[in-house]
């Protein structure tokens, strides 16, 4: 059994993964931590990490940024895996990520989903045919709650389209400040923020008379859980360094 601390538990995301863990014989929620009070849970929820007193085996964190140095502080103290799934994080905090995976086993990922982290393997192998050739454009969209932009997601697609090409390509946000002609080393990346959307990712390959399009659209926010609850039991035990969902998928399919 993977005994849980659930970080952000009485957010939406904090409560999919609250709600998908009772159907999971693996993983029990032992305790959770949320500065903005306290839920109907049945598990104790605390307002800091300096409050647990359970003992836990991994942390899962749909959290904020603000949460960060009480997270990593906590993990590092107690040795305890920790399933980061906040997105949002500065280079600096993302350093600290770094830092702390000397001493913790930490899973990191800007997105959960199995078929989101299929579409960046696409992308890559796409770019190993097109990239010299295309404009890359990425075209993220998300709810009107979502409060950073562009999504972890979409610049981890255009990190790993960065890694298969032979030259460092300019990330370009937002282009109504520009006035010249698109430069070929450029990856644009857009966000598009409205309704109920949970969140798609198109990733498009435009060249001469022709565009290729790679797409994937989730559906509901519980595939982002299981992905979470799957890397906290992949994570349990494991050593120090950081884990990734490729990894994590390579060892179900040996």
């Amino acid at each position: 059994m993977t005994r849980i601390l659930l970080c952000g538990c009485n957010g939406k995301m904090g409560h999919v993964v609250a709600s998908s863990v009772e159907n999971n014989d693996e993983c029990q929620v032992v305790c959770g931590v949320d500065a903005f009070g306290k839920c109907s849970y049945d598990f104790p929820v605390y307002d800091s990490f300096d409050n647990i007193s359970e003992d836990v085996d991994v942390i899962i964190d749909f959290s904020n940024p603000a949460s960060l140095d009480g997270l990593l502080g906590y993990a590092v103290k107690n040795k305890v895996p920790a399933v980061i799934c906040t997105t949002g994080y500065s280079e600096d905090e993302i350093k600290r990520i770094n830092e702390a995976s000397k001493d913790i086993a930490v899973f990191y990922s800007g997105n959960m989903s199995l078929g989101v982290n299929l579409l960046i393997e696409l992308a890559k192998q796409a770019t190993k045919v097109l990239g010299n050739d295309f404009d890359i454009e990425i075209i993220e969209k998300h709810h009107n709650l979502k409060v950073d932009a562009p999504s972890g997601t979409a610049l981890m697609i255009a990190d790993g389209i960065s890694e298969q090409l032979t030259n460092e390509p300019q990330y370009v946000y937002d282009r109504h400040s520009y006035r010249r002609k698109r430069s070929k080393n450029e990856i644009g990346i857009h966000a598009v923020r409205g309704g109920t959307i949970v969140g798609e990712h198109d990733v498009i390959f435009a060249g001469h008379d022709e565009v290729v399009t790679i797409s994937h659209q989730s559906q509901s926010k519980e595939l982002f859980a299981t992905g979470a609850i799957n890397a906290s039991v992949f994570l349990k035990a494991k050593a120090p360094g950081m884990y990734n969902m490729s990894q994590m998928l390579a060892e179900k399919l040996k």
